[in-house]
Order: C-alpha cells, then structure tokens, then sequence
C-alpha cells in the first residue's frame, strides 16, 4: 500500500459461531431488502412521476429510534435520485455500476465507523494482494485520523522510508489532486502504480504547520511479516512488521521459527520491535504472546454489542517466559501489535520504550460476497487485561516515552533502540 491494511482494515476471523450467525443474519436481511430495491431498476423498471401505494410501500423499511418508538425510513428518496441521476446529469453515459458501488459504501460509511468499510472487487483484490506482503507501490501502511488519510507506518526499507515519509503524515494531495475527504481506498488506488513510476504526494507532518511535497518513485514491495534482526552483544532483536500472512497457520509457523533461530543463538535478553506493525490476526497476537507469559494469564479481553465479555488466555508452554524483554512501539503500532504489547506491559513481562500507540482497540470479520467485492465490519471491542477498552483515548502509554526527531530519521539515528539496548544491558 500502498499496501492497504487499514489496521486496519485487518481481519479478525476468530470469533463465535454465535456471534457470526447473529451477523449472518442480520447480512442477510439487509440483503434480501437491498435485492428488492434493486430488482425494479436492473430489471429494465423506469420510474418517472408517481408511484403506486403498493410498489412504494415495498420501499420502506421499519426501524426504531433512541426511544423506541417505532419510525420508517422511506427509500423513495433513493430511487428519486437514482431516477434524477439517469435522466438529468450531463453526462449520459452513467456507469451504474459505480453507482451502485457507491450506494453501499454509502451507506457503510453512515456508520461513521472508519474500520467498517465496503470493498469493490477490485479493492479486495487489492487488500489480498496487501496481506500476501507482495505489491507495487510507496510501501506504507495508510489509515484514518481526525478525518483524514494518514500514513499509518511506511514499511522498512520501502520508497515512503527513503522518500521521508512519516507515521501520523496526513496525505492531502496526490499528484496535485485534493483528495481530503476521499475514501481510504479511492487515495490507496492513486498511490498504488507500477515499479518505477514517481507519485507526488503532499502530506503535513504530525505537529507540523507547513505542508511539504515529497515525490515517491514507487517499487515492489516484499515485506516480511517477521525478521530476526540478528544479535546486539547478548540481545536478540526481532522486528515483527504485521500480525498476518497468507493464513494464521502460516504467520504462527513464521514465528515460530524465527523464535527457534533466536532460542539457537541463547540470548540473554530481546528486543521486539513492533513499530509500524498495523496489526493483522488478533489470535497471532494471542499466540506470540504465549511464548512469554505464563499459561492461564489473560492476554485481552472480548466485548461484543451485548457487551458479553470473553477472556483470551496463554494456552500453552512457552519457550521464553524468562528472558528480558523490550517491546519497542509508536503511532503506527496498532491493533494487535497493541493488543501484544498491552499484554506484555500489564502482567509486568515486557518494558515498553517508544511513542503512545495508534489505539485501535476493535475487530473486523470480513464478508466476501459472490461478485468479488467484501464487507469489513467491526463485530468486537478488545479490552486490555484490566478490562479497560483500547482505543484513541486510551492507548499504550510506553513506560519510558522516547521521540524520534526529523533530523533523527533523516540521519537514521535510532534512540528509542539505543534506549532498550542500554536497558537489556543493565537487567543482564
């Protein structure tokens, strides 16, 4: 994205059948509406001037208010202006598929939910092409803050690193082209292109006053989900930069064997560099925070719309639940990346050194639907083990708050890691 997880925009597969049938359920209503109101324009159906009491009584549907009182939301004002858009707009060569796209995404983004989201075909494509770690583009992880697309985190090594882009930038053109207001995945599409091709973006740094023009020469991007830094003196750093691969199974396999390389080395304490990482499968979170804490202990908490709470704990064995740990976050650590360091920080296993986290403390299921197109919505809250609720206004406050400053990263000076380092070193 551009490598478009919107952290999220990550998937969290890992919920009830209970739960998921309740949401199936509800799809499938809305569906079989959305259907009826459909069938009459695709079927060839004009509507023009009046309606007969019958047909538009089909296009209401019955809902409640805050105080329950019964109240109709009438779907005549849709078809109005459906009908205004096909016989008055200037241009006569409509694309009704657009239309129709957009009308879902509409009414997705009623919600006012930035992590619930409508996919179009080729957006899907997109985002499964993002979680497969292989696409062309900038390299960086974008998201939404205060109304705007942000970058999220540009990942290591990717043209957005070089080019000086920053996590918490806000993107407000593209090419010279406004796009403040646009759709996360309308401003991902213009930054996706080919390898070799140059994108212009303007962004305004976090905290900044002045907006800057950075021009970005796009390249495949090959990310890694988890790499073994290697050893600094007795200290291993792990770099995770997402909680996803191709499947669970394959991100746990991952993991599992870049703890074996580390366990080979016998190290005496690690870095786990979770900068950047957006997130991804809230169970690998779960996972890879077995290898550290003991078996039984909390590691996050599950709240969904009944506000029913359920309790994640360490189910197996680990291979490192003694060694001294440094976990190394900033704004664009998020999801589950905040759901591991929480578990870390608040059972007293891990020292956090950085920046405060994204706070995105909520799961998305997705739903694929036959044309291609997908629906991410979110279904859960995640709670930290103290039963608070991560999100913006609580995040993950580091135990020792480290900046980095734009001389810092153009220098490639790296204090938040020297800081764990000197740290590890005073703990073995």
């Amino acid at each position: 994205m551009v490598k478009a997880k919107v952290s999220s925009i990550n998937a969290n597969k890992d919920v009830s059948s209970l739960s998921i049938n309740r949401f199936l359920n509800f799809i499938g209503l809305v569906l079989v509406i959305f259907c009826v109101f459909t069938v009459g324009f695709f079927s060839g159906k004009v509507w023009g001037g009046s309606k007969s009491n019958d047909v538009s009584n089909l296009y209401k549907i019955v809902g409640k208010t805050e105080n329950n009182d019964v109240t109709e939301l009438d779907f005549d004002r849709f078809w109005e202006v459906w009908e205004t858009l096909a016989t008055q707009y200037v241009d006569k060569d409509l694309d009704q598929q657009e239309m129709y796209y957009g009308a879902i995404k509409g009414m997705v983004d009623g919600l006012d939910d930035p992590a619930t989201v409508y996919l179009t075909p080729e957006e899907t494509q997109q985002y499964k092409d993002g979680n497969q770690g292989k696409f062309e583009g900038i390299g960086a992880e974008m998201g939404y803050e205060d109304g705007y697309v942000v970058i999220i985190s540009p990942l290591e090594g990717s043209p957005a690193i070089e080019a000086g882009l920053k996590s918490g930038d806000k993107v407000l053109k593209v090419d010279g082209n406004d796009v403040t207001g646009k759709g996360l995945y309308e401003v991902v599409a213009l930054l996706r292109g080919e390898k070799g091709t140059d994108v212009e973006i303007t962004v305004l740094h976090k905290d900044g006053s002045e907006t800057e023009d950075i021009v970005v020469t796009r390249d495949e991007i090959k990310a890694p989900s988890i790499t073994f830094e290697g050893m600094e003196g007795d200290i291993a750093v792990v770099d995770v930069d997402r909680f996803t691969e191709s499947s669970l199974v394959a991100w746990e396999q991952k993991w599992d064997s870049v703890i074996e390389d580390v366990k080979k080395e016998k190290p005496k304490a690690l870095v786990i560099d979770l900068r950047g990482n957006p997130g991804g499968y809230f169970s690998a979170a779960v996972w890879a925070a077995g290898d550290f804490l003991d078996s039984g202990t909390v590691v996050v908490k599950q709240e969904d719309r009944e506000g029913d709470q359920t309790s994640f704990t360490v189910d197996r064995d680990g291979n490192m639940l003694d060694i001294p740990v440094v976990v190394l976050v900033n704004g664009g650590s998020a999801s589950a990346s905040e759901i591991f360091a929480g578990a870390m920080q608040q059972n007293d296993r891990a020292y956090i050194i950085g920046e405060e986290t994204y706070g995105k403390g909520t799961a998305q299921d997705i739903v694929d639907f036959t044309d291609g197109s997908s629906l991410h919505i979110t279904i859960f809250k995640w709670l930290l083990p103290d039963g608070t609720w991560l999100n913006p206004d609580n995040v993950i406050e580091p135990d020792k708050k480290i900046d980095i400053s734009d001389q810092e990263f153009k220098d490639g000076d790296d204090p938040q890691m020297d800081e764990a380092l000197k740290y590890l070193n005073s703990k073995i």
